[in-house]
């Protein structure tokens, strides 16, 4: 089956390109354009696209605000936020109203089309790594988040010890080789243990995770400076492997 897309941008030409080179690609389908953000979730809840590649700015009711009908109805349909860097807070918005990563609108068609198999076969678009940089901009903007004795003791009191120890590991930008290797674990088992607590914070994806953590003070920017370069391939969060 292929994996449908809806595009969702006010941007007449815009969608038209984005149409022209996902339907060139095999296994890829565009099934609907919509124009602003009310049409995209009334149309995600009616036929549920595996992707919806969401533009942020859009008219009645923007990119951020679908994303988050969208997740709050429960659909299977991820979200891709299309922004660019000088929206980086509403990119990061975005992200906790349930989109699964963002992607600058002049990415090049092999990343976007990367991103969008990757995100629909459960992984994440972008590496922890990098949702710490865009983080790192915004924070200053964000109410004070509470110490990290105080969020380990109450916001993170459902997890294990050892899944206290990934969560925190997946917060530093840190792949699941390297966390296997840092906790003396096997990937698989890392996996597991980041299926776990996604659901037991109720949380989609490890983008989410990154976002979590920074608002509740379990990680700060300034402890995030050694930066990663790991593939996006290696932050699987969709069911059964994680």
């Amino acid at each position: 089956m292929p994996i449908t897309i809806l595009l969702a941008d006010d941007q007449e030409l815009l969608r038209m390109g984005f149409r022209m080179v996902l339907d060139a690609q095999p296994g890829l389908e565009v099934v609907g354009e919509v124009a602003d953000g009310e049409q995209a979730a009334q149309f995600v809840l009616a036929h549920a696209p595996d992707i919806v590649l969401m533009d942020v700015r859009m008219p009645r009711v923007d990119g951020v605000e679908a994303t988050r009908r969208i997740a709050a109805a429960g659909s299977r349909s991820r979200v891709i936020i299309l922004t660019t860097f000088d929206l980086d807070e509403y990119a990061y918005a975005a992200l906790r109203a349930g989109a699964s990563g963002f992607l600058l609108k002049d990415a090049p068609p092999s990343d976007l089309i990367s991103a969008i198999r990757a995100v629909a076969s459960g992984d994440a678009v972008v590496a922890p790594s990098t949702t710490r940089r865009l983080l790192a901009r915004v924070i200053d903007r964000l109410p004070p988040g509470a110490p990290a004795s105080a969020a380990l003791q109450t916001v993170v009191e459902p997890l294990t010890p050892r899944e206290r120890e990934v969560l925190q590991a997946v917060a530093r930008g840190q792949s699941n080789a390297e966390i296997a290797d840092e906790l003396v674990l096997s990937e698989a088992t890392v996996k597991t243990h980041v299926g776990r607590i996604l659901a037991k914070l109720g949380l989609r994806d490890r983008v989410q995770v990154v976002v979590f953590a920074y608002e509740h003070g379990l990680v700060t920017p300034s402890g995030a400076e050694s930066e990663p370069d790991v593939s996006e391939r290696e932050f699987g969060s969709g069911p059964p492997a994680r």
